[in-house]
């Protein structure tokens, strides 16, 4: 049973504040970690159900998801992980017909509260997306769009080197800054949405599927990228890929999905310490998952 300690921090989300900016289960992400239970919730779920008009896609979703830890959530296709993600920044407000049920908070503020700014939420919490999307811009500009955005008004080119640096691509691209970011390789690409999305300052950052598009190599920079990076911040991934998720993450979530005459709804079945999620899981449903006797 997770026991929910709430970070002491106090938010505001109502407006927009200026920053400055092969399956070896013995090397689980996390596995002997003392400190890792006593990590606090920094984003706690309570009763999620999501809706696309009438019908229900996702239900009965419960989790903390702990500061500073990477959380897996996996499951079989349309089981509602993506849409559980983009909860996280409000992402499904961009879907006319979505209607978010529950509670989700983030450092104890309801992010669906009535006066809470959709934008500020997206600028505390950045998204990786499952293809890269650099702007059809500069690799200077990909980055310095957002702190513009947000009206940082310090040095530009020393936050632009250190969100590259932290995304690992300082050294591949320092001498062409100002060339296309689609010259750029995909896994190249993919570094340089991380280091955009980094760069206002973000306290969680969301992945979806980040590495689905990209070569072992490229996935393998990506993982070693998403380790180190927690050190600063809270990482929420969405994998096919059971393998990644024990490689990188602290905790899992599996989710599965029902299949009736109006269509699929996703559910959460099981959530706990990754170590736990593979080596011991306490639902069937997931032991069945996980050792491919379905999905």
């Amino acid at each position: 049973m997770e026991t929910r300690t709430q970070t002491d921090k106090t938010v505001d989300l109502t407006k927009e504040e200026v920053r400055t900016p092969s399956f070896d289960v013995s090397s689980l992400a996390g596995q002997g970690d003392p400190m890792l239970a006593q990590n606090p919730v920094m984003i706690d779920v309570r009763g999620l159900h999501v809706y696309y008009g009438d019908f229900l896609a996702v239900k009965n979703v419960d989790m903390p998801i702990r500061q500073n830890e990477i959380t897996s959530l996996i499951g079989p296709s349309g089981c509602g992980k993506s849409t559980v993600l983009r909860c996280f920044n409000r992402m499904n407000d961009l879907i006319e017909t979505a209607r978010v049920e529950g509670v989700i908070e983030y450092h104890g503020v309801n992010l669906y509260g009535d006066s809470v700014d959709p934008v500020e939420v997206r600028r505390r919490v950045g998204m990786v997306f499952q293809k890269p999307n650099p702007f059809p811009k500069p690799i200077y500009d990909n980055i310095a769009f957002g702190p513009r955005i947000a009206g940082w008004n310090g040095k530009m080119d020393d936050l632009v080197e250190e969100s590259l640096r932290r995304a690992a691509l300082w050294d591949e691209v320092k001498d062409k800054l100002h060339e296309s970011a689609y010259a750029l390789s995909g896994g190249q690409q993919q570094r340089l949405c991380i280091a955009r999305a980094i760069a206002t300052s973000p306290d969680v950052v969301l992945m979806d599927e980040p590495c689905s598009a990209l070569d072992p190599i490229a996935t393998l920079k990506i993982e070693e990228l998403m380790l180190d990076l927690k050190k600063d911040y809270t990482i929420i991934i969405v994998t096919h890929n059971m393998q990644q998720a024990a490689r990188v993450s602290d905790r899992t979530a599996f989710f599965s999905v029902d299949v009736s005459e109006r269509g699929r709804t996703g559910y959460l079945v099981e959530f706990a310490r990754t170590q736990d999620i593979f080596t011991k899981p306490e639902k069937k449903q997931t032991e069945d998952y996980i050792t491919g006797r379905f999905g």
